[in-house]
């Protein structure tokens, strides 16, 4: 993936999980215009670790010093469907516009259940014996939680991978600087990610210079807490997607389909070689 996004118009940071070995990626801090979040953390799915890391990681390109005009996330199952360069030739015609995914939360069917990601004490990111029993008694035999801030809510299953505008972006890690009872608050929430900063974006001016669209081809099967992995199969769909990225992939499952998407790309884009 971080072959197929260089271009020498953007800059590409990486945060690794703390949990793993640098060392079996820094070939990757080799290449031209990619760098390492220094600032990582430990992560555990569905834990608001996960909502810090992205926060962090926005932090230390915020302060590189750097003037970027949009930051892109991404994760690592993620993939580019079409060029690096029909990509920024997009962003240079959006004047500011952040491109993120967002349900609201009232009289929506996802929100009906994703309530109780708040509502219920989630340990996730806790190191304690026992902390599942604790939290379950908890939820069991506590008032439900009530979220601190009164705006209206805004989420969703796509909600997690965005493209935003450095002022945007900005605006976010300020705004959670400033609002440590929500801070603490989320530390005890679960899949975090899905909701805040969508919910922080659409309650501040931001929201009039947002579009309810990530960008991203992303299939869900009912009842299934992941999304779909795209193989083979999904080739057509994604040959004709507008979007400019999709996920997930895994490549043990099937690599097949990532150089199907670069064969494809690069048919299009005659002065693109890719090794």
């Amino acid at each position: 993936m971080v072959r197929r996004i260089i271009d020498p118009r953007f800059d590409i940071y990486i945060h690794l999980d703390k949990k793993i070995n640098l060392s079996e990626f820094e070939h990757l801090g080799k290449l031209a215009g990619v760098f390492f979040i220094t600032n990582r953390i430990e992560v555990n799915w569905g834990g608001y670790s996960f909502v810090k890391a992205i926060t962090e990681s926005l932090r230390e390109i915020l302060s590189s010093g750097i003037e970027y005009d949009y930051i892109n996330l991404l994760s690592g199952q993620d993939y580019p469907i079409k060029s690096s360069k029909k990509f920024y030739e997009f962003l240079a015609q959006q004047n500011g516009n952040s491109f993120i995914s967002y349900e609201e939360s009232t009289g929506n069917k996802w929100w009906s259940h994703a309530v109780t990601r708040y509502e219920h004490y989630h340990f996730t990111d806790l190191k304690l014996k026992g902390r599942y029993l604790v939290q379950k008694l908890l939820n069991r035999y506590t008032r439900k939680r009530r979220f601190p801030i009164s705006e209206k809510l805004y989420g969703g299953p796509d909600a997690s991978w965005w493209t935003i505008s450095t002022a945007c972006a900005q605006y976010i890690v300020t705004y959670l600087d400033k609002n440590r009872k929500l801070q603490n608050f989320m530390r005890f929430t679960w899949g975090a990610d899905e909701f805040l900063y969508t919910t922080i974006i659409m309650n501040s001016p931001f929201k009039h210079y947002s579009v309810n669209n990530n960008l991203r081809h992303i299939e869900w099967e009912e009842g299934k807490s992941n999304p779909k992995t795209l193989d083979e199969a999904s080739f057509q769909i994604l040959k004709q997607s507008t979007n400019f990225f999709a996920r997930k992939f895994d490549i043990d499952r099937d690599s097949k389909i990532l150089s199907m998407i670069d064969e494809m790309v690069a048919s299009t884009n005659p002065d693109i070689t890719f090794r």
